[in-house]
């Protein structure tokens, strides 16, 4: 499509050896956030489990204010609404790197038939 701001690039973490197939990577963009419909599948499944019972709220998540914790520290009662998305702000580039990662190992708990 010309015109487009998605065309299928190589994220610049690709030089390191990752091959991404098949994704469609904002052009232009320095991150990796990847379009492709199976991946972000992956990650809207993550949150969508870690949110569980505070879709609404996740900063009321008790899974996501104990991965905050281990991962930063702060006790969980100290994060409040503020405090968590600051949180995800600060580490944006992180959490899409964790969520990236999640993805990849359902695909190795799930893996694909092959056909034969």
């Amino acid at each position: 499509m010309q015109g487009s701001r998605f065309m299928q690039v190589q994220p610049p973490s690709a030089a390191q050896g990752e091959a991404y197939p098949d994704h469609a990577f904002l052009a232009g963009s320095q991150s990796s956030f990847c379009l492709s419909c199976t991946c972000m599948r992956s990650r809207l499944r993550f949150l969508w489990n870690a949110t569980k019972g505070h879709r609404m709220t996740p900063w009321r998540s008790p899974y996501l204010l104990w991965r905050i914790e281990t991962y930063t520290g702060v006790k969980m009662k100290e994060i409040g609404f503020l405090e968590f998305w600051a949180f995800m702000w600060r580490e944006r580039r992180e959490l899409w790197r964790f969520l990236r990662w999640t993805g990849e190992m359902e695909r190795w708990v799930q893996p694909r038939p092959k056909n034969s």
